[in-house]
Order: C-alpha cells, then structure tokens, then sequence
C-alpha cells in the first residue's frame, strides 16, 4: 500500500489507478471494514487525525479529480463525504523520498513520464497534505532498513532555503 504524499499529477496511469485502489483500501481498514493491513505504516498518519476517514475522503477526492482531468472515470460514490479540517503535516524528507521512489517507478514503466520528472526537483505535494522540514518518516520502508535520502533531499536538508517546486504537469 502506498498513501502518496505528492501530487497524483506525476503518477502515470498504472500508479493512479494503484492510488485509487490502495486509497478505497485504506478507507476501508479505516472504517473498521476489513481485518487485514490495520497497522499498515502508511496509515499512520491517517490514524493519527481527529477523524480519518474524512482525511483519506479529501486523499480519494483529489486522485479521483486527477483521473477526471486525464478523462477516466473513477466511481465517487466508493468515497464517503467528508470535511477535512485544516491539512495533514509531512515532511520534506518524506515527500522527497517518494519522488525519488516515483522516478525509480517511471523510469521502468513509463520513460517518458520519467523524462519529464527529472526537470522537476521539488514536486507539489498532494492538496491534503502541509509539507514541514523534517527527514524521511521513521515509518517509510527503506532499502536495508535504512533511510536512504536522495541527492537531491540531502541538498534540500543542507540548503533549506534552494528549492525549486514543480507547478507545471509533467
């Protein structure tokens, strides 16, 4: 299961659909509806809300958005109605860890979606989400347990002020 914590826009067609799959999950584990994926780390930050469900509702909303200005119908009606107060806070580290972890993604699946990403340092994060300094979540599966930050993270912790975000799609 992965919760993103950057903007769907960068997610090519098969992560959108794994997004919209993996989030209706979520929101199921959520409302007590399933046994399984109940201490998921990326559900964490979910559960630490005052109301969840309406926070993975706001999550849903913008994927499905995204497929509507790609042109695909995703059914709303699986997304329970909520109001979300305020924004989820995340950290840089972590949002820069998913990017990284995206490109490695696209660079396989979808080169062209790649190609664009790669001109992007610092994407936008998801509307749910406030993004704050901070390292990579001590949640976030890494390779060999460690936390492995990208070049272009580790430049971002050592010159917080140098950041160049993404607004255009790619």
């Amino acid at each position: 299961m992965r919760l993103w914590t950057i903007h769907p826009q960068y997610l090519d067609t098969k992560g959108l659909l794994a997004a919209w799959r993996e989030g209706l999950l979520a929101q199921k584990v959520l409302l007590g509806r399933t046994r399984g994926y109940t201490r998921h780390p990326q559900l964490r930050r979910f559960q630490a809300t005052a109301s969840p469900t309406e926070a993975i509702s706001i999550y849903l909303a913008e994927i499905a958005n995204e497929a509507d200005r790609r042109g695909y119908k995703f059914n709303r009606t699986k997304i329970l109605i909520g109001q979300c107060e305020g924004k989820l806070p995340e950290t840089r580290g972590q949002l820069l860890f998913e990017w990284s972890h995206l490109k490695r993604k696209l660079r396989r699946r979808a080169p062209r979606s790649y190609r664009a990403c790669c001109k992007i340092e610092v994407p936008r994060a998801h509307p749910l989400f406030r993004i704050v300094a901070g390292p990579v979540q001590d949640w976030e599966k890494t390779n060999s347990g460690k936390q492995t930050v990208s070049r272009t993270a580790a430049k971002h912790r050592a010159a917080p002020g140098g950041k160049r975000h993404a607004s255009s799609r790619p």
